[in-house]
């Protein structure tokens, strides 16, 4: 069985997710830790439940979703997974963050290019992936059907979706794919967004606002 611990980081008050079952393998997703305390917090739940990092992965890589991720990289030695799209969001991020009090330096570790179709494995769990820009250019999403979850970053909040006013944003384009890729999923998907509570497909396809 899936387990999801959520870890909300940053000043942004991003959500930093470990996923993890029973093999004790897990994988990290938009990893936010942005100072040693948040560091530690992540590390220390990791060691006490005895789990194995075998993923490292994002839904996208604005600022907020990536001020760990040369932490974790180094940490467990493991690549960054992203959309491709997305490398000139991430390369941007060490030119702006200073503007929100963050020194970011440039990624340095190995990177491997996620798309659409592709699985992301571990323990016994099986991540699909699908393509949903508008927030952000190269912006994905991972999906446990088993369980029927989704790690949706910042496309479908509660109430409300992804700002589109950001370089490669686009609202007709946001809207378009939460429409096409993640309404067809069913209403009883819980989507675990990058901000906020986490929702369900049914609930926003009646009350976001955003949508109807």
């Amino acid at each position: 069985m899936l387990s999801i611990k959520k870890f909300t980081f940053n000043a942004f008050q991003e959500n930093t997710y470990l996923l993890y079952d029973e093999s004790k393998s897990a994988v990290i997703i938009d990893p936010g830790c942005s100072n040693a305390t948040e560091e530690r917090e992540l590390i220390n739940f990791i060691d006490n439940e005895g789990l194995t990092i075998v993923h490292l992965i994002n839904t996208h890589c604005h600022v907020d979703h990536v001020l760990g991720l040369n932490f974790i990289a180094d940490r467990f030695t493991i690549p960054a997974q992203f959309h491709e799209l997305d490398l000139p969001v991430l390369e941007a991020v060490p030119n702006y963050a200073t503007i929100y009090g963050f020194n970011v330096m440039p990624f340095s570790g190995k990177k491997k290019f996620l798309n659409e179709g592709d699985q992301v494995l571990f323990g016994s769990t099986t991540l699909d992936i699908l393509f949903v820009p508008g927030h952000a250019p190269g912006h994905i999403v991972f999906v446990d059907h088993s369980e029927k979850i989704v790690i949706g970053g910042d496309v479908l909040f509660y109430s409300s979706i992804g700002r589109t006013d950001l370089p490669g944003g686009d609202h007709e384009t946001l809207i378009n794919s939460i429409k096409s890729k993640l309404f067809p999923l069913g209403d009883e998907y819980t989507v675990y967004p990058g901000h906020g509570p986490k929702t369900t497909i049914g609930f926003e396809r009646i009350n976001n606002p955003f949508l109807n």
